[in-house]
């Protein structure tokens, strides 16, 4: 193939079938690369008393790692140790099923804290993104091999 041979096309509303056909493409690539993914959703549900969901945790688990890419406690049960319960859950069925380490992101600082006291140690940072706010990459090693030390020391600072 030579470039004469394709074109690019700028959209904000690809077809699913084009999305599929990217990710199909990608997956294909990278089990050939590194092997296959595994990769299964895993959430952990918060629900009221008439069991309406009201927030939890949603990620995925994917080389032996769990990613958690939603945590959402509502407001008025924030503070009461449920993000460290949802996190402990996920965390629990993320080595049922065989993985030893697990990450997250976020930008917000309260977020960070929290996370910061589960175990979570941050391993990148981006600053401005949003602008005026940092997203923070956090990493916990669940299978309690000895992990780096962070290369960030002290209490991060929003740039």
């Amino acid at each position: 193939m030579t470039p004469a041979d394709f074109r690019l096309e700028v959209t904000d509303a690809p077809a699913p079938a084009e999305l599929a056909a990217i990710g199909d493409a990608l997956t294909a690539f990278n089990t050939a690369d590194v092997g296959p993914s595994e990769r299964q959703g895993l959430a952990v549900l918060l629900r009221d008393e008439n069991g309406a969901v009201i927030g939890g945790l949603a990620g995925f688990t994917a080389w032996t790692w769990l990613y958690v890419q939603w945590l959402f406690v509502p407001e008025a049960l924030r503070g009461q140790g449920i993000a460290g319960k949802l996190l402990s859950a996920a965390e629990a069925e993320a080595q049922r099923r065989g993985c030893g380490g697990a990450w997250i992101d976020t930008f917000s600082e309260t977020a960070l804290a929290t996370y910061q006291k589960q175990g979570y140690a941050v391993f990148g940072a981006l600053p401005g993104f949003p602008p005026g706010r940092t997203r923070w990459f956090l990493q916990k090693r669940l299978d309690e091999r000895p992990t780096a030390p962070s290369v960030f020391q002290g209490k991060p600072k929003t740039l």
